[in-house]
């Protein structure tokens, strides 16, 4: 540990005169320092000398160790999946990521109106059995050729260096606001994104409260209007859930408890494009449609944000929500999924991008790194030019840890005559098909294995709040009918098809029990 040679002196006169008023004049009156995680200790850099003080608790030196390091950068579908199967002792696994837990998408707008708790959707990252280490910080900068990922921490900001053999980039990617008007300013305010855990209690914190507000006797209408009109943006699964999910949650809670303001409460779904859901089949998005209009629900299409203000109205402080065709609508809360754009640390990369997105060859590689980084899930942009998706992101995953735990163990990278051979191409892999571990044994039967990355289509699905939903399987790889389901038949599959997919038991048990706690007794409504 390196210390600046009079803060040091500092330390040694406070430490042998153990005066607690020094202590604390030492705590206000430390230098600036920088973390550096390099080799075998952790260092604090200072514009001034240094001498070195103790090394307890430090890990081991990178030179010294034993297995290859494989560090991943995220812990999303690719990056957990990819924690999880890696072979622990082929590997020394970890993980960099400012989520210390996988968050089970799907079922992410289930919590911001209270079907669901938030933490029956996730999974600890430091539950990965044989982890070698976790670090919840930001990555900042990749230097491929000394093979140095820059970090810092959430915490204090503090940089530091993490080493390794093999990198792999499975960073997702972030809200896309496409530079509109005031979204950016108010995000957290009025404004809400749908991707992580926080965003979702935001979202049902800010929900009661504009329920609560309107509820107040000396509310002006013209505030009532505006706390009661929620407006969603996009027309993709994961808005036309929440609208689903918002549409119960007021008809069955809201009803019961501000029956006074049902009334006055409007919901949009705004769309740029001319259709919503439009990776389905067109007839289950006409179908997904029409049952959206039935719930009262206003379906602008072919209507862009262009921005939002903030205005006075007989003296009352409203946002408004202008649209590209002139039209107008104050509104209280605005759920922004409607698009998605690259992390810094991607957007400022020496990588090649396509779109915004690392560009990859068809083994996951990363171009030019001696098949040292590879890049998976949203942030990478393969040859098939895949969607952003959950279930692409977990078949790379897969794909690429069978290629570590079966082809590439087989070379030394740890030992220094290896430093600057390319490594050599995988043999036949067998791609995932089957949605669930217990049936991939049916994946040799329907699959043929290949060196290369192979995409197998599992079908979509999207929910519409308790008993409803739609599921096409026209165009699936699974051996089962082409063909298309809605209404109950479709929830009981994306019902039963999601809980199989938990990854412990613990959350298998507590989200029928909370599906079954909304249907029969209702959402909690509690703000805290």
């Amino acid at each position: 540990m390196v210390l600046t040679s009079s803060y040091n002196r500092g330390v040694r006169r406070l430490l042998s005169s153990a005066s607690r008023n020094n202590l604390l004049s030492l705590r206000h009156h430390r230098p600036n320092y920088n973390y550096t995680i390099n080799a075998s200790r952790i260092m604090f850099s200072s514009a001034s000398s240094s001498s070195e003080v103790g090394d307890d608790n430090i890990e081991p030196a990178f030179e010294d160790r034993i297995k290859p390091r494989v560090l991943i950068l995220g812990s999303g579908w690719g990056g957990f999946t990819l924690a999880r199967r890696l072979n622990k002792d082929l590997y020394d696994v970890r993980v960099i990521s400012p989520a210390n837990h996988f968050l089970f998408t799907p079922l992410l707008p289930s919590t911001a109106v209270g079907t669901l708790e938030f933490r029956a959707i996730q999974e600890p990252v430091r539950t990965i059995e044989g982890l070698g280490h976790y670090y919840q910080a930001k990555a900042r900068d990749i230097d491929s050729t000394k093979q140095i990922v820059t970090c810092q921490d959430l915490y204090k900001g503090v940089r530091f260096d993490v080493e390794y053999d093999y990198l792999v980039v499975a960073a997702g990617m972030k809200s896309n606001t496409f530079n509109t008007h005031n979204i950016e300013r108010l995000e957290g305010v009025v404004v809400f994104f749908l991707k992580h855990l926080f965003h979702a209690r935001q979202i049902r914190n800010r929900i009661v409260e504009c329920f609560e507000r309107a509820s107040n006797y000396t509310i002006p209408a013209v505030q009532r209007d505006r706390l009661l009109t929620f407006i969603v943006v996009g027309g993709g699964p994961t808005s036309c859930e929440f609208m689903a999910e918002l549409h119960d949650f007021i008809t069955k809670d809201v009803k019961k408890w501000y029956p006074e303001l049902t009334k006055n409460i409007k919901l949009v779904l705004v769309e740029a494009g001319p259709g919503i859901l439009g990776s389905f089949d067109k007839a289950l998005s006409e179908y997904y449609l029409q049952k959206l209009k039935e719930k009262n629900i206003d379906v602008r299409l072919n209507t862009a944000v262009a921005g939002v203000d903030e205005r006075y109205i007989d003296g009352e402080q409203i946002t408004v929500a202008r649209f590209a065709d002139g039209t107008e609508i104050n509104f209280g809360t605005m759920i922004w999924s409607a698009g998605l754009s690259p992390v810094k640390m991607i957007s400022s990369s020496d990588f090649k991008l396509n779109r915004s997105r690392i560009v990859v060859d068809e083994y996951l590689r990363v171009p030019e790194t001696k098949g040292r980084v590879y890049a998976l899930g949203d942030c990478a942009a393969s040859p098939d030019e895949l969607p952003p998706t959950a279930t692409v992101a977990e078949q790379q995953a897969l794909y690429l840890a069978d290629c570590f735990n079966k082809y590439y163990s087989a070379v030394d990278v740890t030992d220094e005559k290896n430093k600057d051979d390319e490594i050599p191409l995988p043999g036949n892999v067998t791609p995932y098909l089957m949605p669930f571990n217990a049936l991939n044994f049916l994946n040799n039967v329907f699959c043929k294995a290949a060196p290369q990355f192979q995409y197998k289509n599992r079908g979509a699905m999207a929910s519409m709040g308790f008993g409803g939903g739609v599921t096409d399987l026209k165009h699936t790889d699974l051996p089962s009918p082409k063909t298309t389901m809605s209404g109950k038949a479709s929830y009981l599959v994306w019902s039963s098809t999601y809980l199989t997919k938990q990854l412990s038991l613990q959350n298998t048990i507590l989200i029928p029990m909370y599906w079954f706690k909304a249907w029969m007794f209702g959402r909690d409504i509690s703000r805290f």
